[in-house]
């Protein structure tokens, strides 16, 4: 779907952003009537934390950063990439003479999502000017950001804009997984493709069932903030694999792939045999999955009530369940610099026992999330960038309009 600028912003300086990115197409030699605009949010994770990849519940949001491109066809037979802060890189859409590309690298996903889209479409050259405010490392998930722009991009420009937006997500999460090398769910792809807030149920995999939600925070009294702690996650591939992988050594016990095929009284049942077999972390792991599936629910149906309390109640089990049992605070073996925890610990003494906070995406580094009374929410970023630097306490809010193409 096409959408005006108006209608995906609300701040001038967003206008500058695909303007310098048009001037840079001009200056590359194409004309002002061939240069189209697209834009993917990023996203934040409001319960389910995990749940994703064991086809469970998720409740998500997009916000208000974002991936943008200026996009203009060329006749070079090639789809070249341009993209702020990364080498440039290129392939031709004669996909079969592209090698392949190094895991974990922007190639990467230009390469899998090009594949993927050429296949369902009509491959032409294209030159791709893109910046992005979902900074790496920022647990807003500037992967799926990405990822969902080039989805975007090639659903419009090669498959006639026939890919829906959970088509968008799947494509986004096969790109991460097969070609960039990082095992994930589709939580990040699926928020940043649909916006708004969601509710999505991955029973089915091949068919999840996403409901939008209402969620005005400013009339509930809260402001959301995203805290970094400080440490990125750039080297903690193996860390997040972990989960999925002990996981899924459990689930195999049963004869499953993943945990919402294992009924839970079942896995009760023989848990003194999947101590032995799987180790207890696994265990309580798997124990975090059972009752975050529930919140997620809960969660939901306190939005629909409109009890915001209930709901912040919720988002702090989640976040005690993240940290106890999924143990995705801090690193294997980390003693002494365990930065989430130390963020974690900052947000709960400010907060005071109003508002609510939880360590929230992939975990171990990167960022948490907190709900802040309006009125004291310049005191709170005040002082959580006293503790850990300017620019780390970043305030967000809802963006309505997922993955799009934009008229300026």
């Amino acid at each position: 779907m096409k959408y005006t600028y108006d209608q995906v912003y609300g701040c001038p300086s967003d206008r500058k952003r695909l303007n310098d990115l048009r001037d840079m197409m001009l200056a590359d030699g194409h004309a002002v009537r061939e240069v189209r605009y697209f834009t993917a949010p990023g996203r934040t994770e409001l319960g389910g934390n995990h749940t994703d990849h064991q086809h469970g519940l998720v409740l998500a949001a997009a916000v208000d950063v974002d991936t943008v491109a200026a996009v203009a066809p060329n006749d070079l037979g090639l789809v070249r990439l341009w993209s702020q802060g990364f080498p440039p890189c290129e392939i031709s859409i004669d996909l079969a003479r592209n090698s392949p590309a190094p895991k974990e690298s922007a190639l990467s996903l230009l390469q899998g999502m090009a594949e993927l889209c050429g296949a369902m479409g009509q491959p032409v050259g294209l030159d791709i000017r893109a910046s992005s405010t979902v900074l790496p490392g920022g647990g807003l998930s500037s992967s799926a950001s990405f990822e969902v722009l080039l989805a975007e991009i090639f659903n419009v420009l090669w498959c006639d804009g026939r890919l829906s937006p959970l088509k968008l997500a799947e494509l986004g999460q096969r790109v991460e997984n097969d070609w960039f090398g990082k095992p994930s769910g589709r939580l990040d792809q699926s928020a940043s493709a649909v916006g708004g807030a969601t509710y999505m149920s991955f029973a089915d995999p091949d068919a999840p069932v996403v409901e939008k939600l209402e969620l005005d925070l400013e009339a509930a009294g809260y402001a959301l903030f995203i805290i970094n702690c400080g440490a990125g996650h750039a080297d903690l591939t193996g860390e997040y694999a972990s989960i999925p992988g002990e996981l899924k050594r459990l689930c195999a016990c049963f004869g499953k792939q993943v945990l919402q095929q294992v009924p839970e009284e079942d896995f009760y049942a023989r848990l003194p045999e999947l101590r032995q077999s799987c180790g207890d972390r696994a265990v309580l792991r798997a124990m975090h999955i059972y009752d975050e599936n529930r919140r997620v629910t809960a969660q939901r149906d306190a939005l629909r009530a409109g009890d915001f309390e209930r709901y912040l109640s919720l988002v702090r089990a989640s976040g005690l369940s993240s940290w106890r049992y999924l143990q995705n605070v801090a690193p294997a073996g980390a003693a002494d610099h365990q930065p989430m925890a130390l963020t974690l610990a900052l947000c709960e003494k400010l907060l005071a026992g109003k508002g609510a906070c939880r360590v929230h995406g992939g975990g171990f580094a990167g960022t948490a999330q907190a709900y802040v009374c309006l009125e004291t929410a310049n005191s709170f970023r005040a002082e959580m960038e006293r503790f850990l630097g300017p620019g780390a306490c970043q305030r967000r809010t809802v963006r309505a309009v997922g993955a799009a193409e934009i008229s300026l």
